[in-house]
């Protein structure tokens, strides 16, 4: 009996690191984004600062996509397993 829980245990908590991951990524942008205009201003201006801008932007978008998958597969995931313990604790009874 132990062991159907734990299944269930991993499965929810990867869903739940990766939520917490896509709650730091807009304080990781922000930081990627603030802090070479707070060191480096003078590279961060004009065709720097566009080119880096831009390129943060891209980045956040593939982060944001891959996220998004891995947030659904890991849904999918618990979603599973909590249907296969109902069904198991169905047919026990």
């Amino acid at each position: 009996m132990p062991d159907r829980p734990l299944f269930l245990e991993r499965a929810s908590f990867r869903r739940r690191r990766l939520g917490d991951a896509a709650r730091v990524l807009p304080v990781l942008a922000a930081g990627l984004i603030l802090v070479p205009v707070w060191w480096m201003p003078a590279l961060a201006s004009f065709a720097g600062g566009a080119v880096w801008l831009f390129g943060i932007w891209a980045g956040l978008i593939a982060a944001i996509w891959a996220l998004h998958r891995a947030l659904r597969r890991a849904d999918a995931a618990t979603l599973r397993a909590s249907q296969a313990i109902a069904e198991e604790d169905d047919h026990a009874l």
